[in-house]
Order: C-alpha cells, then structure tokens, then sequence
C-alpha cells in the first residue's frame, strides 16, 4: 500500500503562482510514473503533468509553458509548479502513481481556486 500526501493548494489571484507537493510513503524508484490530475466542479479529471521513472515529462497542452512537474528521489516527494495561474485552473488537483508492479494510487486531492 502507497500512502499520498499532497500539499500547497490554496486561493490565489489570476497571475500567481502555487507549488503542490506530493509525499509518498515509500521510495519513489518504485515508481514507473508520478503524476498530476485535476478536476473542476461537473468536468471530468484530466491529466496535468506526468514524470517517467528516468525523468521524463509531459504535460496537457493547457498548462505547457506555465507548469513544471519535477520530482525528488532523496524526499519521495513529486511536486508541481504552477506559475501565471488562470481562474480556469481551478480545480482538485490529485497525485497519481504508478508503480512498476501495475498498481495504481491517487492521493486525497488538495484545492487550488484562482480567483479572477
């Protein structure tokens, strides 16, 4: 079992910036993936940015330019920094992984809300 703890959503103003994190409960090399997800109210949760196990990274064409996703082995923890946020960015953003062994886990979600 994968424990996801994420932080670092809150109310920002259009413009802003936030960086969510992403703790896990055990050593990210087990990890074939880490990624971010969002869903806003009545809309389906869509991918954000992933990053591969060797570093790689991809992102929705929504955020490109404007989001990095990065990660660091030595805290188990992936983070997402998201700079020049727009209120349609509004949503819960969720942590997602995959491990190597198939399974898949989500974290609890954290709000982010970027006021106009």
């Amino acid at each position: 079992q994968v424990q996801l703890v994420e932080s670092g959503g809150g109310l920002v103003q259009a413009g802003g910036s936030l960086r969510l994190s992403c703790a896990a409960s055990v050593s990210i090399f087990s990890f074939r993936a880490m990624g971010w997800y969002r869903q806003a109210p009545g809309k389906q949760r869509e991918l954000v940015a992933t990053i591969a196990s060797g570093g790689s990274t991809n992102y929705a064409d929504s955020v490109k330019g404007r989001f990095a996703i990065s990660k660091d082995n030595a805290r188990n923890t992936v983070y997402l920094q998201m700079n020049s946020l727009k209120p349609e960015d509004t949503a819960v953003y969720y942590c997602n992984v995959d491990k190597w062994s198939g399974e898949n886990y989500w974290g609890q979600g954290t709000q982010v809300t970027v006021s106009s």
